[in-house]
């Protein structure tokens, strides 16, 4: 298995355990943690192909959604076992959405050549998943936390791109990537990173 291919299926697991961390919060049955497994981890990508107008990525290899099943079975039967689900499920998502984020911009650039296009896609493809878990879930939603998350999802994918134009070869490229992607992200988490927020009065009430 090659570089991109462990990115590929790293991404879909760590986000169908995070969505499966997120059903346990929410004391679902089994199906309730497939359900957001699937979701999560195959979300970002579903929206990716589609945008792409390639074919989408688990229809052709259904065994992703063996994956996710499986994330979603260990989580359920473990997930008692970690002292803060809340604070595993961040992490994870963080290491997910650079590893995810990273192998939507090799795709967008695949599939189209842009460099532009490359770097939508990875912030699609690493922050999708997550968004749409956590509006299911009703948890607090990790775009709305002040520290950076689709930022370190571009910076990833800028880099892998910088990385990929000055001729590194790919599996090197794709390494670049994910560590500038989980540096921000992981950072953020552990010392509140963020950008300078919008300031102006409160919106009035109608």
């Amino acid at each position: 298995m090659n570089a991109i291919a462990v990115l590929d299926f790293a991404g879909v697991a760590l986000f169908a355990a995070t969505g499966a961390l997120a059903a346990s919060r929410k004391q679902l049955d089994i199906i309730g943690f497939i359900f957001l497994a699937t979701v999560t981890g195959m979300g970002g990508g579903t929206a990716r192909d589609l945008i792409l107008d390639v074919p989408v990525f688990w229809i052709q290899k259904p065994v992703y959604i063996s994956i996710c099943a499986a994330a979603a079975v260990a989580t359920f039967f473990g997930a008692h076992l970690l002292e803060s689900r809340y604070r595993w499920l961040l992490w994870l998502d963080a290491l997910a959405l650079a590893a995810y984020g990273v192998f939507g911009a090799y795709k967008g650039l695949l599939a189209t050549g842009s460099p532009i296009i490359a770097v939508v896609m990875a912030m699609i493809t690493g922050t999708l998943g997550g968004i749409l878990r956590d509006v299911l879930t009703s948890e607090p939603s990790v775009l709305m936390r002040k520290e950076i998350y689709i930022s370190a999802a571009m910076a990833g994918g800028l880099a892998y791109v910088l990385a990929d134009l000055a001729g590194l070869r790919l599996p090197l490229a794709a390494g670049v990537g994910v560590l500038v992607a989980f540096g921000f992200r992981g950072g953020a988490l552990a010392f509140g990173w963020n950008l300078p927020p919008y300031k102006s009065r409160p919106g009035r009430p109608l």
